[in-house]
């Protein structure tokens, strides 16, 4: 990144410092001096100084003067990049100077920045961007974070999870390899790649905090031999990397601006692996026939349970009218991701966040776990203070990472368009009342009031902040490690 690019995306515009740069830079090439140009174009030196500063805007007029004075043209004047490396670093810490990072630590502003050594100037300007690169690794918090995953589940609620952009890219990149509908193959996904100018290269050594790595010089994308668990499987991996070159995406400057392009390229990846003329097809006739189920949309397409449900999700409101939720949990309860646009009543926090809480034990996502049987999607009746919701859910197993439920619902009356819909498994959740389960009943509580002391487990994210990498959760010394030894001679 250039001190330039550097400076706009931290301060924003930088029109009126970079046009008074340039002024001056051919100025000074003409060996004019500011009263010299003054006097040839009609204004005094002490206003042509503050132009030249960026502390005041010329008229247009002025500019096509200067211009002509300086036997260049206006459309130079006006170019937004720096004129030479020298400026670019003068801009920048001027620009650096009056950002909130710096004046809020109360130390002097050096205000004559052209009697800097090179040296100086640019030690300046990298100890600005470390002060910024901190400021924006202090915010990274889980606090933020929530907040964040917070913005996007009501920006994707208000969208019905569904997002056409995507869905347009995603259908013409697969028609252009030949695909519509089925299960995509490895083949086709190496075909894509190549078309975008990408090969796939599988290697065993990925560093271990990374899912894949682009190597966006040599045309490579380094994939593990095997999927790897979460469900993650190699074409879903590949879609991802390729996501970020068709979405137009940039290293995020923020943890938000990181999940959203998280959401960004999975939501692409699924597109992909499930088109969306072929699946809103199969779910129409699924509804038809009033046997719409998740595990068959998963098999028809190849794809793993979560990534159906996922899918299911993105079509169901724009296709089938349906007004849904689902909700990943763990073993214990404790939701991992959510989404509903038909008013379940998840637990979140004071900042509105899923991430963490605990669902009702109650709800099919916990109780699905009492199944010795857990091959077979779960069905379940769930009556709440927001009325009365359907659900199906399937058990996973990570073995160390531990158990898992996926699990998808509709209202009462959309139930009649699902498998599974005749269950005669009803439970009543009164939750958020604590009295519904987060309460032991009175002859517990008198039992071992006072008697006993657990010991909580409590999760490292808790007190730790998020990576502070170029890319978060990344280390950048061992992928820049990992693409140095894989690189080919040039």
């Amino acid at each position: 990144m250039t001190p330039t690019s550097a400076l706009q995306d931290a301060f924003g515009d930088s029109n009126h410092l970079i046009r008074g740069k340039r002024i001056r830079f051919y100025r000074t090439q003409a060996g004019l001096t500011l009263e010299q140009l003054g006097a040839k174009v009609g204004v005094g030196p002490s206003q042509l100084s503050l132009i030249e500063n960026g502390r005041r805007e010329p008229k247009l007029s002025l500019l096509e003067a200067i211009a002509r004075e300086l036997d260049t043209t206006l459309s130079v004047l006006l170019s937004d990049e720096a004129p030479d490396r020298r400026s670019a670093f003068e801009i920048e810490l001027e620009r650096s100077q009056q950002g909130v990072h710096y004046t809020a630590l109360g130390l002097p502003e050096i205000r004559n920045v052209r009697g800097l050594t090179d040296e100086t100037l640019e030690s300046l300007v990298g100890l600005h961007r470390e002060l910024l690169r901190r400021a924006r690794a202090a915010s990274a918090t889980p606090e933020e974070a929530r907040r964040a995953n917070t913005s996007i589940r009501h920006f994707m609620r208000e969208k019905n999870n569904y997002l056409p952009e995507i869905e347009t890219l995603a259908t013409d990149l697969m028609a252009s390899v030949g695909h519509v509908s089925g299960a995509v193959t490895h083949r086709t996904v190496a075909v894509l790649a190549e078309s975008l100018g990408f090969t796939l290269i599988f290697v065993d050594d990925l560093p271990s905090n990374t899912r894949s790595i682009t190597d966006l010089e040599n045309g490579r994308i380094y994939l593990p031999p095997a999927s790897i668990p979460g469900g993650h499987g190699l074409r879903a991996l590949a879609f991802q990397a390729m996501a970020h070159r068709v979405l137009g995406h940039n290293p995020p400057a923020s943890y938000a601006e990181f999940l959203e392009q998280r959401l960004q390229i999975n939501y692409f990846a699924s597109a992909c692996l499930m088109p969306e003329a072929a699946t809103a097809a199969f779910l129409q006739n699924a509804k038809a026939e009033r046997n719409l189920a998740i595990e068959d949309l998963r098999d028809a397409f190849g794809v793993t349970h979560e990534a159906a449900a996922h899918r299911f999700t993105n079509l169901a409101t724009k296709h089938l009218d349906l007004q849904v939720h689902f909700y990943r949990a763990d073993a214990h309860g404790a939701l991992l991701r959510g989404y509903e646009n038909n008013d379940l009543p998840y637990p979140v926090d004071a900042s509105g966040s899923l991430e963490g809480q605990v669902v009702c034990r109650y709800w099919a996502g916990r109780t699905g776990f009492k199944r010795r049987n857990r091959t077979s999607e779960f069905y379940q009746y769930t009556d709440t203070p927001e009325g009365t919701y359907w659900e199906t859910s399937q058990i996973g197993d990570l073995g160390n990472s531990g158990a898992f439920s996926i699990t998808c619902g509709v209202k009462f009356d959309d139930a009649k368009w699902f498998r599974g819909r005749d269950t005669h498994v009803r439970t009543a959740s009164t939750c958020p009342d604590e009295n519904c389960c987060r309460k032991p009943s009175d002859a517990l509580a008198e039992r071992w009031e006072g008697s006993a002391w657990p010991s909580a487990r409590m999760h490292a994210h808790i007190l730790s902040p998020l990576p502070t990498g170029s890319f978060p959760g990344v280390d950048d010394t061992e992928m820049y490690e990992f693409l140095s030894a894989h690189a080919p001679e040039l």
